[in-house]
């Protein structure tokens, strides 16, 4: 007897299989982000209820995945920044903008650390948001008219390397500060900067 599903058909349906499988490890993963805990293909690929060889197969690496799982996770500049959006202070904005990265890093730590040790071992293939530099972009936008540009660039350099996960994470891991001590500390050093920048040459 001949079979009622025609070949389109079985072809349609492998692919619709396929699109749910992925989904399914693209939403494991998006929500083993939010945890703060280490994310690793393994746990996805339990989460999503297919092996690990599956999982690879749709993905090349984990930060391949991360990268599409956290897609709409991140925040606008503008709405992270809401509590100081009316101010014109660049000192405040900086240290607000510090302090919701390094927050938001903490709580998401797990696949924050994963992305970073992809980048270091496969630079070629850096994957990571970049999540600073738009916020120390917006926090600094009400001085940026008043600014020599030459030194406005040198202070967004500067803050890119303390406003940023690596930061926290020396402090934590190697220095052994508690998290909020090491947080406070990120925000004392880069509004420190921010100030030192904006203050006016001495005269001579």
């Amino acid at each position: 007897m001949p079979s009622s599903t025609s070949p389109a058909s079985g072809m349609t349906g492998r692919a619709n299989q396929k699109l749910r499988t992925r989904r399914a490890i693209v939403q494991a993963a998006a929500e083993l982000s939010r945890t703060g805990r280490e994310v690793t293909m393994a746990d996805v690929a339990a989460a999503a209820l297919v092996s690990e060889a599956t999982a690879y197969r749709y993905f090349p690496d984990l930060v391949s995945l991360l990268q599409e799982a956290i897609v709409g996770q991140l925040p606008e500049p503008g709405e992270a920044l809401a509590g100081v959006e009316h101010s014109t202070d660049p000192v405040a904005r900086v240290a607000a903008a510090t302090e919701f990265l390094l927050r938001h890093v903490l709580a998401r730590q797990g696949v924050v650390r994963a992305m970073i040790a992809g980048t270091i071992a496969r630079p070629d293939r850096s994957a990571r948001p970049g999540l600073r530099f738009g916020l120390i972009d917006h926090a600094l936008a009400p001085a940026a008219a008043g600014m020599d540009p030459a030194a406005l660039e040198q202070l967004k350099r500067s803050l890119a390397v303390v406003v940023s996960a690596e930061a926290l994470f020396n402090l934590t891991d190697l220095y052994g500060l508690d998290p909020q001590d090491a947080i406070a500390g990120v925000v004392a050093t880069a509004t420190s900067l921010t100030r030192a920048a904006l203050q006016p040459d001495p005269k001579p």
